[in-house]
């Protein structure tokens, strides 16, 4: 459809009508070089933190592992009081550091372990400790 606009002379009412688009739209695709869709993304990001300011805050959430508003907190007082929280997360983002937990490395779960093995002839014993009982007398066993 955006290529028959482009190749034809016909009035921008006309195609409007038989392609079921306005007239605008037909005059936006006769100027446009090519045919597929562009990004809509916006080409200039509002951003109110310079790029020095964007590298503190991506390497304060490095290291200090903080959650977003400390970080804002931290930032406005710091860096740039006009910062907001969206335009930090963005910036964040933007620096593959906005998820906090991704950041965070996991506990390492210790390895259960069976016990140790030990040649033929030895024998293993675990001893436990349990506490004493009320109204238990609490005699030692072991003289001091």
């Amino acid at each position: 459809m955006r290529a028959e606009i482009q190749a034809s002379d016909e009035p921008a009412w006309v195609l409007a009508e038989r392609f079921g688009t306005t007239e605008q739209t037909v005059w936006k695709w006769r100027k446009r070089e090519g045919v597929p869709d562009r990004s809509h993304t916006a080409h200039r990001l509002q951003t109110t933190l310079t790029p020095a300011q964007e590298a503190v805050a991506v390497a304060l959430r490095k290291t200090l592992l903080v959650s977003l508003d400390d970080l804002l907190a931290v930032v406005r007082e710091f860096l740039n009081p006009d910062v907001s929280r969206s335009g930090l997360d963005r910036c964040l983002r933007r620096h593959g550091v906005g998820n906090l937990r991704d950041l965070k490395a996991k506990a390492a779960r210790p390895k259960h372990s069976g016990f140790k093995a030990y040649e033929p002839g030895y024998i293993h014993i675990d001893v436990k400790y349990l506490p004493h009982l009320l109204g238990e007398c609490r005699h030692s066993p072991v003289r001091q």
